[in-house]
């Protein structure tokens, strides 16, 4: 038999009961589309979390005092706390050749007011490296100069919102505006960076030079002279990361005085650590989903091959007339074979419809990201067509061995 007429008995034979080819085609539909929808909400999920990471950097390391309570669970004192200082900052800078940027930084929340206009935010105490190991570009005026950070000068540059928040649209810069009750001038804006990875407004937020910070921000707090909240490292290859790590440790243990055993009075983080958990975690929950979804194609499947082996049963008969007026077992199997590829076919093209329609509404109306690649529809496709294949090839096969004088018998 031709390839034509194979396809033509097969879609008659379909049509004879449409309304069973619906139905057994329906676990094949929802297969499809749970594969794309649960695939694609993990990839989206994965590229969030790969964005989110990346901006916190891969070559970077922060260090931050120690937990803050002694033996027995007491309370340490605020100026045994803040353990790391401006002099660690400056050895790190100097002895450990790796590190490409450090600084220094405090911070603190203040109400900031210009005219009319009052606004709650956040302030950083930096020092020059800060703005390229977190990368902040100014979008206008001019960045703190050298005397500004000596001299502790009355400047501030303005995030975003803040200057969004003070002067509507424009920059601001050259402006008084007081944070608390100090009088600052507005030097430069920063460029907006927009929600972070955590969902804060990373552009609500105000710059000041450390010593600014320290002199005419801190108020009572009581820190340590010259002691910083957090220190912040970058390093030129990343491949450095992880020995710079064990420098910085060692350096700033010897500068602390702690003896070997003792507990060390400060934390470093290593972002590149958190980056590949991430990842790793995330391409788990992908596989773990696409694995969820996969159950239901092959549930669909098992349909196909039940009810193809129903078919055969139903059609003995007609099987013993192909058979005797000159069908071979060939022509027997591929008849068989191409209805429960139709069949797959069709609910795997409309399950790739359904699945991207979903795919499309759980972005526009859910909460979770989404990302809809060709991969994943060419893979939904391999797979209706394996499914087919497969659960299609034995009740193909059966009807291919029936004796014909034995199927004419059959009542």
């Amino acid at each position: 038999m031709k390839f034509s007429d194979i396809l033509r008995t097969a879609i008659h034979a379909l049509r004879g009961n449409w309304m069973r080819s619906v139905l057994t085609s329906l676990g094949v539909i929802i297969g499809i589309a749970a594969v794309i929808v649960m695939v694609s909400v993990g990839q989206g999920t994965q590229a969030e979390i790969d964005k989110m990471v990346a901006g916190l950097g891969s070559q970077r390391l922060d260090i931050s005092p120690g937990a803050g309570r002694g033996q027995g669970g007491a309370r340490m004192s605020g100026s045994s706390f803040y353990t790391l200082t401006e002099g660690d900052v400056d050895a790190i800078r100097d002895e450990i050749p790796e590190v490409q940027y450090v600084a220094g930084a405090l911070r603190g929340s203040t109400q900031v007011v210009y005219a009319e206009n009052n606004w709650s935010t956040s302030w950083q105490g930096v020092q020059p490296d800060f703005f390229d190991i977190n990368g902040w570009t100014i979008a206008e005026g001019e960045a703190f100069d050298a005397q500004d950070y000596s001299a502790a000068a009355k400047g501030v540059i303005l995030g975003d919102t803040v200057r969004r928040e003070l002067f509507g649209e424009d920059s601001g810069v050259g402006q008084t505006i007081r944070i608390g009750r100090v009088p600052f001038v507005v030097t430069g804006t920063l460029a907006a960076k927009g929600q972070g990875g955590f969902g804060q407004d990373q552009d609500d937020v105000m710059m000041v030079p450390l010593q600014t910070a320290r002199r005419r921000l801190l108020g009572a707090m009581g820190l340590p002279p010259g002691a910083v909240m957090q220190v912040a490292l970058t390093v030129a290859d990343a491949d450095d990361l992880g020995y710079a790590q064990g420098e910085v440790e060692a350096l700033l243990r010897q500068r602390h005085r702690i003896g070997p055993g003792k507990e060390d009075d400060f934390s470093v983080r290593n972002i590149s650590e958190i980056v590949a958990t991430r990842t790793a975690t995330t391409r788990l929950m992908s596989l773990l989903l696409g694995a969820v979804a996969s159950i239901s194609l092959i549930v669909g499947g098992i349909g196909i091959m039940n009810i193809m082996l129903v078919s055969v049963t139903e059609r003995i008969r007609e099987i013993g007339l192909r058979m005797a007026v000159g069908a071979g077992p060939t022509d027997v199997r591929r008849q068989f074979l191409a209805e429960a590829m139709l069949l797959s076919l069709i609910g795997g093209a409309l399950g790739i419809v359904i699945g991207i329609a979903g795919a499309l509404l759980v972005a526009r109306f859910g909460d979770l990201p989404v990302a809809l690649n060709g991969q994943v529809i060419a893979l939904a496709a391999g797979f209706s067509i394996a499914t087919g294949l497969f659960f299609g090839y034995y009740p193909a096969r059966k009807a291919s061995q029936l004796d014909p004088i034995e199927a004419l018998r059959s009542q």
